[in-house]
């Protein structure tokens, strides 16, 4: 009997110890807890309406934040993102409704102009040098700037109905743009977990110049992780064209926030090398939860705006304290 209740005890420790360094365990707990809140919060929350409602929000910013989760697991951020998701999906519209073209071909074209502008981004900051967070504020008004040129400030109507089923159509109830961000999600972890790829974005993020004594090329790794972002964010933001049947200028513009706090909320360090894919999008549902309980409990717009920003800094700042505490 004393010998199977060790063996208890071991394995409750064991268990203990685990939830206790796991970063991902600790966040899926917290998720599961304010999902649970949120149920006694508002009777609407747990109707299958309001469920395919954040889902498919969540979908859309959650394949912003594991580009942007990419990015910050080599220590470096793009700020443009939201940028390139909105001309992303006016060059869809543009494509699809004004110049006629399959519409499909115009996805996979506009697709590509975001891998491009997030590649463009990449070898700036890495070939100059220069400050991440400066260059891609920059790019972000240039980009911007790009779009308003484009539409003359028009939003652009007449989306095909054989594409906008990709935004706001639903396979056996699950929104479309969640099996997409699935099916993201499952590429970006086997591309980080299970290729040499991955390998050098850790070794990147833990010591750039230990990556490049060993013979990783860290430009290449970099260029090519901002032009994941880059395409992610196009993605997200030709969806949410497909989801609106238009494409606007506005689109994405409050994406940024959102995609940096994922990441840093699921455990993701600012300062690179540490955190997960899995841990980016757990953050990802768990400000969807936060967004949509916000809105269900009918809360002024503008107050949502400083709740959103609170829950940045204060992720940022716990992200902070956990560096500190990983030097001890």
């Amino acid at each position: 009997m004393k010998t199977q209740s060790g063996t208890n005890q071991n394995i409750a420790l064991q268990v203990v110890d685990y939830f206790r360094r796991s970063q991902i365990a600790g966040t899926m707990i917290v998720l599961g807890a304010i999902f649970v809140v949120s149920s006694f919060v508002s009777n609407k929350f747990l109707t299958p309406y309001n469920l395919q409602i954040m889902v498919r929000s969540l979908a859309f910013t959650g394949m912003v934040s594991l580009g942007q989760g990419l990015l910050l697991l080599l220590g470096d951020i793009d700020l443009s993102v939201g940028a390139i998701a909105g001309l992303c999906g006016v060059i869809c519209g543009k494509f699809a409704v004004e110049m006629h073209l399959n519409p499909y071909l115009a996805i996979v074209l506009a697709l590509m102009f975001g891998l491009l502008f997030g590649a463009f981004n990449g070898l700036l900051v890495t070939s100059f040098k220069l400050n991440a967070i400066v260059l891609t504020i920059g790019m972000q008004t240039a980009y911007r700037g790009i779009n308003q040129v484009i539409t003359k400030g028009r939003t652009i109507t007449g989306f095909p109905k054989s594409i906008t089923v990709l935004g706001e159509g639903n396979v056996i109830g699950i929104p479309t743009p969640a099996i997409v961000l699935v099916a993201v999600f499952l590429l970006m972890y086997f591309l980080t977990r299970r290729t040499t790829y991955g390998r050098n974005v850790y070794a990147v993020g833990n010591s750039i110049d230990t990556a490049k004594m060993v013979g990783i090329k860290t430009q290449r790794v970099r260029i090519i992780s901002y032009a994941i972002c880059g395409f992610l964010a196009g993605l997200a933001g030709i969806l949410m064209s497909m989801r609106l049947a238009s494409a606007q200028a506005s689109i994405g513009e409050i994406w940024v926030l959102p995609s940096i706090a994922a990441p840093v909320i699921g455990g993701v360090a600012t300062t690179g090398g540490i955190g997960s894919i899995t841990g980016a999008l757990i953050g990802g549902a768990i400000m969807g939860v936060v967004s949509n309980i916000i809105v269900l409990g009918n809360v002024n717009i503008y107050w949502q705006q400083v709740l959103n920003g609170t829950i940045v800094v204060v992720a940022i700042i716990f992200d902070s304290f956990a560096q500190k505490f990983r030097k001890i």
